[in-house]
């Protein structure tokens, strides 16, 4: 195997681990703006795990955040906005990567 060929195969390997990270920090966030939203719901224990769970399956709906939005922002009401929605999502992204990164 050539020096070309081993480069490429790290360059394949870092992509997939990379991609991997970022399904997995998406997923943790969906989770946990899942719980969020539950909180402002008033749902604590089981309650709010299972609807956790909701809000990481409705993510599989379409590409892109605007299903989670949607999903938490029906169920939510007026306790928040699409807007207050998105911004709890990016804040929380980085909360998931962080937590991600340390279990590694």
């Amino acid at each position: 195997m050539s020096t070309f060929d081993d480069r490429e195969n790290a360059f394949e390997n870092k992509y997939a681990h990379d991609q991997e990270m970022q399904f997995k920090a998406e997923m943790r966030r969906n989770k946990l703006v899942g719980l969020w939203a539950a909180e402002l719901m008033g749902k604590t224990g089981d309650d709010a795990d299972a609807y956790a769970l909701e809000v990481v399956k409705s993510d599989f709906e379409e590409a892109g955040i605007e299903d989670v939005v949607r999903k938490v922002a029906s169920d939510v009401g007026d306790l928040a906005d699409a807007d207050t929605i998105r911004g709890k999502m990016d804040e929380l992204l980085s909360v998931a990567k962080n937590q991600i990164m340390s279990e590694v």
